[in-house]
Parts: structure tokens; C-alpha cells; sequence
């Protein structure tokens, strides 16, 4: 049997469980653009259907008469299904070289998710938002696995470009579907379905399998030990960080839109800013990631949580300027999800699909079930104070980036 190589060059084990330590050469700095290319557009395929939620929100709060808790809800349980059992799925994508999970989740998104609009009650509402967003939990580990395969050296831009998808299809989303819902009203939400259908099928025989990661004799608890075991400390400020990096984004991106909803702003108008606040993001996103590959991970970090604070803060409180401040506030706050993953598979190679779920799946989850909490607060005081309070959590995140592993990838030159 073959050894399995890690990204960073090292060899991993062989069928024998024994490890060798024979440091192996770094791949060369050019990107398999093809195969890039087709994890973006997969990527994109199965986020622009998760969109899809947040921006219906009010549509759902009118049709339903939900509270602002039952809003939260909603919000709560995509995240915690579409995230925190993605450790899960890490581990058997770590263990088992297929393809179910990498097609078989976006074909759930796909069918799912428009289906919401002919639900008939709040129940089977949130049983349509559940079973699409299981599909995002079966897609995202195995997928943020397979990058370094393809990067080259230019790792941090790859996981950024991917990532890229993900932020391009929260940005184009929102837009899409209130359009569609505004021409043919929500019961119609269906008719989305065939353009992702359609997708999945040119792209079917285009995706390839994932690297295989050596882990078949591991069990679970085994196999946290040989991924986190040496690097845990590390691991667990990164996955703090992310939590309340998502716990944040998903408030906002979860309520600012009821709240400009309320002061009189269309349904399409919040459909801009929501589009633009995740439009900041995609950019920023593959900025983030070429900086990192040449300053590192720390300086990246610690200006977009400093810059963050002040653009969502300016968000809430000048109205005149909502569009833009959407904008800059997704800039700054979502700037650093795609290093989030590239960090942990940095400082903890083995077993990529573990560790992509425990930042994108698990700390993402997390933090987004948090937004009940959020709603149910501004349901005691109002939304605005709650929002605001959030965006000095930001100001001492950046105050924790020093203590994070100082490890950043360089190009081959």
C-alpha cells in the first residue's frame, strides 16, 4: 500500500499505523486552476440555496406572525444543522474516499431549501430549512479538505478563492430570491430549483475524489487525539475566535435586515444591503488570503476585527449610509473565514476534513445558534442596542489575535 503524504510534505502512516518522518518536498507554487475551479463552482452551487434564508426572514416573520425569538429560531437551527454535526462528517470523510458527500449534500440544498415557500405552517418551514441545511453539513469538510491537494503553495489564496464561492453565492442569493419573490410571491419560491439541479448535473462527473487521508484505523476519539493532540491550545483559541466571529456576523447578517425591514425599507431594498454586506465579504476574503501568504495570519486578523467594529457600529446608528457601511461591515467581519480554515489545516495537517469542520462547521454552528440569543434579547430591549454592544466583542478579539500560533505559509519563490 502507498503512503499518504501530508500537504505540507510530510509522509503520514502507513497501513501499519507507523509513522514516517521522511520530510518530503512542499508541492511547487502553481495552482491547479481546473480543480480549484470546480470546488469554487460547487461551492457556489450549494450556498447561493442557504442564501436564501436569511433575506426571507421577514417574509416569513409576516406570513407566520413570528415573534422575533421564533425568527432567531429559524436562524438557529440552519446553523446548528448546517455546522455543528460537520465533525462528523470531517471524520468519515477522513476515513472513507467517495464522492457522496461533495454532491450528495448540494443536491439536498438544491431540492430542499426552495421548497420553503410552500410550507404550510412554521413546523414544516423549519423541517424544509433543516433537511437543506444538512446538505451543507454533508458538503463543506470534504470539500475544504480537497484544497490543499490542488494549491500548490499559494494555499491561504486557494482556501480564499474556494471560500469565494461560498461568499459570491450569499451575495447574488439574496438578490435572486427576493426578486423571484417580489415577481411571483413566496409560494413560488420553487422555481429556483431547476438552475441548481442544472448545475450539479454539468458538474457531476467533474468533481474528483477526495485525497485520501491515511485514518481508516482510527476511531473517533483516536482520531481527535491524532489531529488536535499536540497543537490543542492553539486549536482552541482559533476555534473562540471563530465562534464569535460567526456569532457576530450571523446577528447582523440575521437582523439588520429585520430591523431596516421595520423602518420602512422594501424587501428588495434588504435584499441589497444583505447582498452587499456578503458581497464585502467575498472580496475581502481573497484579499485576506493573499496577504496572508505573505504577512501572515496574525496581521490579517487583528485589522479586520479593529476595522470591523466601527463599520457595523456605523451601520446601525447612520441609516443615510446603510448600503455602504453593508458593505464595509461584511468587508471587515467575514474577511477572515476562509483563514480561519487555512490556519487550522496549518498548524493541524492531519486530517483535513476534521479540521475544516471543527472552523467551519462546528465554531460556525456554534456561534450561529447563538443568534436565539441575540433575538430574544432585542425582543427584551431593541435591536439596535443589542447590535451595537456585539461590535465591541470585536475590538477585544483583536486584542486576543497575538496569542494565536504564528505559523503563515510562504510561497516557493
Amino acid at each position: 500500500m502507498m503512503d499518504v503524504c501530508f500537504a505540507d510534505g510530510r509522509k503520514a502512516y502507513d497501513h501499519e499505523g507507523t509513522r514516517e518522518e521522511t520530510p518530503l518536498k512542499r508541492p511547487s507554487g502553481d495552482i491547479n486552476l481546473k480543480m480549484i475551479s470546480i470546488l469554487f463552482f460547487l461551492h457556489f452551487t450549494n450556498d447561493i440555496y442557504n442564501s436564501f434564508v436569511n433575506p426571507l426572514l421577514p417574509a416569513f416573520a409576516q406570513t407566520f406572525s413570528l415573534t422575533l425569538a421564533q425568527v432567531g429560531l429559524i436562524g438557529a437551527i440552519s446553523r446548528a444543522l448546517s455546522f455543528v454535526v460537520q465533525p462528523l462528517v470531517g471524520y468519515a470523510a477522513d476515513h472513507y474516499r467517495t464522492r457522496f458527500f461533495v454532491l450528495g449534500g448540494p443536491l439536498l440544498s438544491v431540492i430542499f431549501i426552495p421548497l420553503v415557500g410552500v410550507t404550510p405552517n412554521y413546523l414544516t418551514l423549519i423541517l424544509c430549512v433543516a433537511l437543506g441545511s444538512l446538505g451543507t453539513a454533508m458538503f463543506h469538510p470534504p470539500a475544504a479538505g480537497m484544497i490543499s491537494a490542488f494549491a500548490g503553495s499559494r494555499f491561504a489564496f486557494s482556501m480564499a478563492v474556494y471560500n469565494f464561492g461560498g461568499t459570491l453565492a450569499f451575495a447574488c442569493g439574496p438578490i435572486f430570491i427576493t426578486s423571484v419573490v417580489a415577481q411571483y410571491g413566496l409560494s413560488n419560491s420553487y422555481l429556483t430549483m431547476p438552475f441548481g439541479l442544472v448545475g450539479l448535473t454539468l458538474l457531476f462527473r467533474k468533481v474528483p475524489l477526495p485525497v485520501h487521508e491515511g485514518m481508516k484505523n482510527f476511531g473517533f476519539i483516536g482520531s481527535l487525539k491524532e489531529v488536535f493532540g499536540e497543537v490543542w491550545k492553539g486549536v482552541v483559541l482559533l476555534f473562540v475566535l471563530a465562534v464569535l466571529r460567526t456569532f457576530i456576523g450571523q446577528s447582523f447578517s440575521t437582523f439588520f435586515p429585520v430591523l431596516y425591514s421595520r423602518e420602512g425599507y422594501s424587501l428588495v431594498s434588504v435584499g441589497v444591503m444583505v447582498s452587499l454586506f456578503n458581497v464585502g465579504g467575498a472580496v475581502s476574503g481573497l484579499l485576506a488570503g493573499f496577504l496572508a501568504d505573505r504577512v501572515g495570519y496574525r496581521p490579517v486578523f487583528c485589522v479586520a476585527y479593529a476595522l470591523a467594529a466601527p463599520s457595523l457600529y456605523l451601520l446601525l446608528f447612520v441609516p443615510k449610509g446603510a448600503f455602504v457601511f453593508a458593505f464595509l461591515g461584511g468587508f471587515f467581519v467575514m474577511a477572515t473565514l476562509p483563514l480561519f480554515v487555512a490556519l487550522v489545516q496549518e498548524i493541524a495537517p492531519r486530517g483535513k476534513s476534521m479540521a475544516s469542520s471543527l472552523m467551519l462547521g462546528l465554531a460556525y454552528g456554534t456561534g450561529g445558534m447563538m443568534t436565539a440569543l441575540t433575538g430574544k434579547l432585542a425582543d427584551l430591549f431593541t435591536i439596535r442596542s443589542v447590535l451595537g454592544f456585539l461590535t465591541l466583542v470585536l475590538l477585544v478579539m483583536a486584542g486576543l489575535v497575538p496569542l494565536l500560533p504564528g505559523k503563515k505559509s510562504k510561497p516557493d519563490l
